[in-house]
């Protein structure tokens, strides 16, 4: 690929714009909403998140991750499981500072969300676990998720070993499988516009509750 093909390369948006007539006083409603729009317009897994985490001296790493569960509120946040000893597992429990990103591009949009990371309990790791389809629940078995691994049949191998000692029973929750909770206190809204002038609002958390303001693209 030569180099200016990618300079050359550009869209222009012009599906929409974002005003702040259309904030709600609690921006997990927006998130919502676009949610919702980008689940009826048939964006693929609407729920796919990007994950970015750190290490306490600050290197930064990022991956996609599907969304599992979001309420609103103090309390609640935007739930994600993974093995607690990956690298995303073990960055979280040293540094709990994390940031997500929505990327809905047939809708010209995307949200960030900036939070922090705190553990799932046990009892819902538990509840949903057991309506992941079997197949899933095995692959938590045999992946020791970011360990090196020979190759592709030190996998297979495993896998089949999980199978054959799970046969006819129930697959309990590895103690390592778990999952977080990102309680927010930051979200930026981004709704593409033409030449480049895009709208940008954003809730930030303070003692008396979610402000808002716009940022220039």
């Amino acid at each position: 690929m030569r180099a200016d093909d990618l300079a050359s390369r550009r869209e222009e948006y012009a599906r929409g714009g974002l005003s702040e007539s259309d904030l709600t006083a609690d921006p997990f409603d927006l998130w919502s909403r676009w949610y919702d729009d980008a689940a009826a317009a048939q964006v693929h897994e609407p729920n796919a998140m990007v994950v970015a985490t750190a290490t306490p001296d600050g290197v930064p790493s990022a991956r996609f991750v599907l969304l599992k569960g979001a309420t609103p509120g103090r309390e609640g946040g935007f739930v994600f499981y993974t093995n607690l000893a990956s690298r995303k597992g073990a960055e979280l429990a040293a540094n709990p500072a994390v940031a997500l990103l929505f990327p809905w591009h047939p809708l010209e949009r995307q949200v960030r969300v900036e939070g922090v990371a705190e553990p799932v309990s046990r009892e819902e790791v538990a509840a949903y676990f057991a309506v992941r389809p079997r197949g899933s629940q095995l692959g938590a078995w045999a992946s020791h998720q970011s360990a090196v691994v020979s190759g592709r049949e030190e996998l297979a191998a495993a896998y089949d070993e999980v199978t054959a000692r799970f046969e006819g029973s129930d697959v309990p929750v590895p103690k390592e499988w778990g999952g977080f909770r990102v309680v927010p206190s930051r979200y930026e809204f981004w709704q593409g516009r033409p030449g480049r002038m895009h709208d940008r609002l954003v809730y930030r958390l303070v003692e008396g509750g979610w402000v808002t303001e716009r940022l220039a693209p």
